[in-house]
């Protein structure tokens, strides 16, 4: 169905990456926040201050199985998105899990400029929730650190491991 999942904590440049990787590869890109608050008609923090966590993750589910049945296509997925086996597994089979990691210290640089953040603009608060995330790295099919790399190493990084993949070398 999809070509590519992008996954990780937020800010390790899933958006950033996955629009530039589908436009590379002339695909069509979705990002499930924006998604999200196309469907819902809010933005991300008042849905989730307004109707709490179980109902922010249940939009955030309903949007990215919609997602995962279009082909040809980059999905970015929210920075705090859960892991469960079932999402995995239908991720897994869909098409390629690039995960995308960056230091604590890297995010807060990241993050610090979006308004939408501000609860992350405390260092504890990044790190407690650094900390608490399910390390989708485990699962992943790649994984980049991208702290220190340019968009364009990167990118040829997935892209070289996607011609792998699709010839079987992986």
């Amino acid at each position: 169905m999809y070509d590519f999942g992008m996954v990780g904590f937020m800010g390790t440049g899933k958006s950033s990456v996955g629009r530039r990787l589908a436009e590379r590869l002339g695909m069509d890109f979705y990002d499930t926040d924006i998604e999200m608050e196309k469907i819902t008609g809010m933005d991300l923090m008042t849905l989730y201050w307004k109707y709490g966590k179980i109902r922010f993750q249940s939009e955030e589910n309903l949007v990215l199985v919609k997602l995962l049945r279009r082909e040809n296509c980059v999905i970015a997925t929210g920075g705090t998105l859960q892991l469960s086996e079932e999402r995995l597994e239908f991720m897994r089979q869909s098409g390629m899990l690039v995960c995308l990691q960056a230091t604590p210290e890297m995010i807060r640089r990241r993050v610090v400029r979006r308004a939408n953040r501000p609860l992350l603009r405390q260092a504890h608060l990044l790190e407690e929730l650094y900390a608490s995330q399910v390390c989708w790295e485990l699962v992943a099919d790649l994984v980049i650190d991208t702290t220190e790399k340019n968009f364009e190493e990167i990118l040829r990084t997935i892209s070289s491991a996607w011609e792998r993949e699709k010839h079987g070398i992986l």
